[in-house]
């Protein structure tokens, strides 16, 4: 390639397709009202690495289902509500986790846990949907998720890699089937739904014609943002922008189909996570959000709801969840991103104190244990307790919207934010002023 200076007063060919590009987005930007729309930008190195580091990220690892505080987070060795699992000291000083999580306990100053959840709904769809929206269903709308939020408020439109990505490899399996596509964003429409892969979701298609030029390709791109931004602009309607969202979806995952491969991934990596769908998810969610990617929620078909056989059945799903968290957690660390996502890893509800006829536990929303950890938060700090048999919480429980609080502080947003919804009554992310679970954050 010719790197020779061009004549005095003439551009480089490559600088005038820049310059193209950016003035026609710039021209789009208006009804897009985004000034990331400019998103050229992004690719000159040194921009693109500060705005890397500052970028925030979160990863739920969503164990739908809902596992049993008793075999993870909160043990009762010796007592009637216990299982057959003993526990053990972890790096924290006093905190014992389940002995069937020897790696989450060598981390322990790394992790926080909240052992007083305390939420309102007992079957799985409607508590999946208040845990997912974080505030009480309002008749007559519709609030988006978490994953919906926070592709508004973290991601870019014009971002290569989908803001809100939720890797579901047995879709078929879980109570996610009821959400429909609109159902995920709410009112935030479908810019911000997600980007759903597994089982038939992933099916990945060539989006442009190869015999078209790259360069038309990209000018027809551009020139179709710009119809559709002035349709939107002359018409007030949004149905042009939703068709718009649904096009750039399609090319973000074309461009970065190799990013939901798994072969692709690397082989000690794949090794050291383990082989089920969910550890491969799991990594394949930290190397996501290595490339960018804003949310990105890992769920697995409804494997943690043992209402039958629980012991023998978390005997194999809480080490593979163990293995998982303790990787996923120190590589980001290893990888300087601990500090900029933010890791949750939760279930709907938890699990009785006792159990049925049928040798398991049945769904419990009274007192219940999760983990979070990563940007925004300290680390090592363990919330709440439950009485001798975790019947109930001692003290102050929390809620959902306790902790979407907790979760929007860590990532640097005001919780109590409103949403512009014209003509609409007012929504906040979290409603009620709800605090945050302050003994958490940084």
């Amino acid at each position: 390639m010719d790197s020779s200076p061009p004549p005095p007063g003439q551009c480089r060919t490559d600088e005038h397709h820049l310059h193209r590009r950016l003035f026609l987005k710039g021209l789009t930007g208006g009804a897009l009202a985004s000034a990331t729309s400019f998103s050229g930008l992004f690719h000159h190195p040194v921009f693109a690495a500060e705005t890397k580091r500052a970028q925030k990220h979160c990863i739920l690892l969503w164990l739908c289902g809902a596992p049993s505080q008793f075999e993870t987070w909160d043990p009762k060795p010796g007592r009637p509500s216990s299982g057959p699992f003993g526990s053990i000291p972890t790096k924290v000083p006093g905190v014992h986790f389940s002995s069937l999580m020897p790696r989450c306990a060598s981390i322990a100053d790394k992790l926080n846990v909240v052992r007083c959840m305390k939420t309102a709904q007992s079957e799985h769809l409607q508590a999946i949907s208040l845990l997912q929206r974080g505030n009480p269903d309002r008749a007559g709308f519709t609030r988006p998720t978490l994953g919906s939020s926070l592709s508004l408020a973290l991601g870019q439109l014009d971002a290569r890699i989908p803001n809100f990505i939720l890797l579901d490899p047995i879709p078929g399996g879980n109570e996610f089937e009821t959400f429909k596509a609109g159902n995920w964003a709410g009112w935030l429409g479908a810019e911000h739904a997600p980007v759903r892969l597994g089982g038939e979701y992933t099916q990945f298609k060539n989006a442009v014609e190869e015999a078209i030029p790259a360069q038309d390709r990209e000018a027809r791109e551009l020139l179709r943002k710009f119809l559709t931004a002035k349709y939107e602009r002359d018409r007030g309607g949004t149905v042009a922008r939703s068709q718009n969202a649904a096009f750039e979806r399609m090319r973000g995952l074309a461009a970065s189909a190799d990013l939901f491969d798994l072969n692709k991934l690397p082989k000690a990596d794949r090794e050291r996570y383990g082989p089920g769908s969910f550890a491969q998810h799991s990594l394949m969610a930290r190397n996501l959000v290595e490339k960018g990617a804003p949310f990105v929620m890992v769920s697995n078909g409804m494997n943690w709801d043992n209402h039958v056989f629980q012991h023998e059945i978390h005997q194999m799903l809480v080490p593979e969840l163990d293995r998982v968290l303790y990787h996923l957690v120190t590589d980001l660390e290893q990888r300087g991103l601990l500090d900029s996502t933010l890791v949750i890893a939760m279930g709907e509800f938890g699990r009785t104190p006792w159990l049925n006829p049928a040798r398991g536990r049945d769904h419990y929303p009274n007192a219940w244990s999760m983990m979070m950890t990563g940007c925004g938060l300290k680390r090592g700090v363990v919330v709440g307790a439950t009485d001798p048999d975790g019947v109930d919480v001692l003290g102050k429980p929390f809620s959902e919207q306790n902790l979407f609080a907790t979760i929007f502080t860590a990532l640097g947003l005001d919780p109590y934010g409103e949403y512009d919804l014209p003509g609409m009554p007012t929504f906040h992310r979290v409603e009620n002023k709800a605090a945050p679970i302050r003994e958490l954050l940084a």
